[in-house]
């Protein structure tokens, strides 16, 4: 059997992060062939995460990068099972290569597509491993898209200091100049911060879905059931009506100043930087 001396040890120690004892046994099973130990301990980590595959993954973080053009931009959520896994340095560290993995991803969803990216000369997956066998905990990416501009427009992002919850808009504008002015770009921001606090369905009522329409009819139609049947229509029509402007974004009263709607005060900002904008999309990402 190769001598496994301590040189060695550390440096498997130091590409690994895994503690001195781990690093020897990986190291005298694979008879001193530091790659093959660094294999050895990936798979000690697929094995822990097989074994703890039934755990919650309720803890973690929101993540996001944006381009340095800004013409594309990235989020996705990497969760855990515990607060305290959540705040060690190896999940930080691990939740920064996923930011940069999402923006690196030819794809624009499917976390699948997400661990096959090469970060620093890495798959994703097996930087994700890594963590399962430090930590010992299951961690595992939650959510991912990405966003690219097609035309003149910006990508704006916010996630809540908690970092638990975070959010991503796509706006399209009618010229560059209208999205470089900076208050087009503070409107954008803030309507991301909208969206974090008020969980908008869609982004207006042709994005709702139809069940829960009809859905939502019905329990306005048996609340009102006793009232006189030539009412009732226009009774379910008012509260269909307060319903969309409470959870679709553009008819939402705005959070900084609820005596506009996201539509009127995105207008007013585009207005402002001498054009005109329109919210293409949007996602919102909670972990827990």
């Amino acid at each position: 059997m190769t001598e496994i001396s301590a040189s060695m040890v550390m440096k498997l120690r130091k590409i690994s992060g895994q503690g001195m004892m781990d690093c020897k046994r990986a190291l005298q099973e694979a008879n001193g062939d530091v790659e093959q130990a660094m294999g050895i301990l990936r798979k000690k980590g697929l094995a822990t995460l097989a074994k703890r595959a039934e755990r919650e993954t309720t803890e973690g973080t929101v993540v996001s990068k944006i381009s340095e053009d800004g013409k594309a931009a990235a989020m996705a959520t990497l969760c855990c099972e515990t607060d305290f896994v959540a705040k060690s340095d190896d999940f930080v560290t691990t939740a920064s290569a996923l930011a940069a993995a999402a923006l690196a991803c030819a794809a624009d969803e499917g976390v699948d597509n997400i661990l096959e990216t090469i970060v620093d000369g890495k798959k994703f997956n097996d930087i994700l491993t890594e963590t399962v066998s430090k930590t010992g905990e299951k961690t595992q990416v939650g959510d991912f898209a990405k966003y690219k501009l097609d035309g003149p427009g910006l990508i704006s992002t916010y996630i809540h200091f908690n970092e638990k919850v975070g959010t991503m808009v796509q706006i399209e504008t009618s010229d560059e100049t209208c999205a470089a002015a900076d208050v087009l770009k503070q409107t954008a921001s803030d309507i991301a911060m909208h969206i974090t606090a008020t969980k908008p369905l869609s982004l207006d009522k042709d994005g709702v879905d139809p069940a829960m329409i009809e859905q939502e009819k019905a329990i306005f139609a048996e609340q009102v059931k006793n009232k006189p049947a030539n009412i009732i229509d226009k009774i379910v029509e008012g509260k269909m009506k307060k319903f969309f402007s409470e959870n679709c974004l553009l008819q939402q009263q705005f959070v900084k100043d609820n005596s506009k709607s996201v539509g009127q005060v995105l207008t007013e900002a585009a207005k402002q930087a001498g054009g005109e904008a329109t919210i293409q999309r949007f996602v919102r990402f909670e972990v827990g």
